[in-house]
């Protein structure tokens, strides 16, 4: 059975929503929002919180969040069509800048995490962040590698998958000038496959990626909001944690155009952790 067979039926549309997400997780984010816009209630599983979640997920055959699941049908929260259709509500789908505005803002969210790593004092760089497993270090990291999964897919052919995404820092790139001179070759690789293949390639054409069927426009979307989303957090992460302002802040005009969460963080767990108590309902 594939994982949207009776999404629309009555006896599936009877059964509570969930979604399964973790702290810090930017798609995780844009799916509770996506379902909150539409006024749809559904069951939060922080699967880092709780191990019964995490379970539920394996007992669907995956091992990734965002879930939007009812009983045994689910979709990947990534594609906002799917997820409408476990829902069983309607989409109409949002209108996308051209990938040449996309183009410019992938190399603006480069340049603006470099700015900010370089402002991050040295013995802060493997500070953990609130409610998940990853240190400064790794989300600047994150954001440079972004593009990189992109680029090794309509370059190398190579598969875009969940594991890719996850961005685990290599042992090598043990100092901060690692890390610039990472981000740095990621941005010139970006560059230089645009003047050579970017600007005539066919974005409407299917791509193979993990979470669904979408086009190559919708993935290098996702690709400069994703990489964008976090490099907010880091901003934040500059002023809240570390007591700096950012060298030259995005703030939401940066971004216009891009279907980013509203919130930089959650919509739940605050980014001290203050106000959470665990798995709710949301309505």
């Amino acid at each position: 059975m594939s994982k949207l067979d009776n999404a629309g039926t009555p006896e599936n549309l009877a059964l509570p929503l969930k979604v399964y997400w973790q702290p810090g997780c930017s798609s995780c984010l844009k799916t509770k929002e996506f379902l909150l816009e539409h006024g749809v209630p559904f069951l939060s599983v922080n699967v880092l919180d709780d191990e019964q979640g995490f379970r539920e997920l394996e007992t669907l055959g995956v091992r990734l969040v965002p879930i939007v699941a009812r009983g045994d049908v689910w979709a990947n929260g990534a594609v906002f069509r799917d997820v409408a259709r476990v829902a069983g509500f309607e989409y109409g789908e949002h209108r996308m800048l051209t990938p040449d505005q996309m183009k410019d803002r992938v190399l603006m969210i480069l340049d603006a995490a470099a700015r900010y790593l370089q402002q991050i004092p040295d013995d802060k760089l493997d500070v953990v962040l609130p409610g998940r497993p990853r240190s400064y270090r790794q989300l600047v990291y994150h954001v440079f590698d972004i593009p990189k999964v992109f680029l090794d897919m309509v370059e190398d052919d190579k598969p875009y998958t969940y594991e890719a995404l996850l961005s685990v820092l290599p042992d090598e790139m043990a100092t901060k000038q690692d890390l610039l001179d990472y981000g740095q070759g990621n941005r010139k690789r970006f560059t230089d496959w645009w003047e050579r293949d970017g600007k005539t390639t066919d974005f409407k054409q299917p791509a193979d990626v993990y979470y669904g069927e979408v086009s190559l426009h919708e993935v290098l979307e996702r690709t400069c909001w994703h990489s964008g989303q976090h490099t907010r957090q880091i901003i934040l992460m500059l002023r809240e944690k570390l007591g700096i302002e950012p060298d030259g802040a995005l703030d939401d005009s940066d971004f216009e155009g891009l279907p980013l969460p509203k919130n930089v963080w959650d919509n739940e767990r605050s980014f001290d952790e203050a106000s959470y108590a665990g798995p709710v309902a949301v309505s």
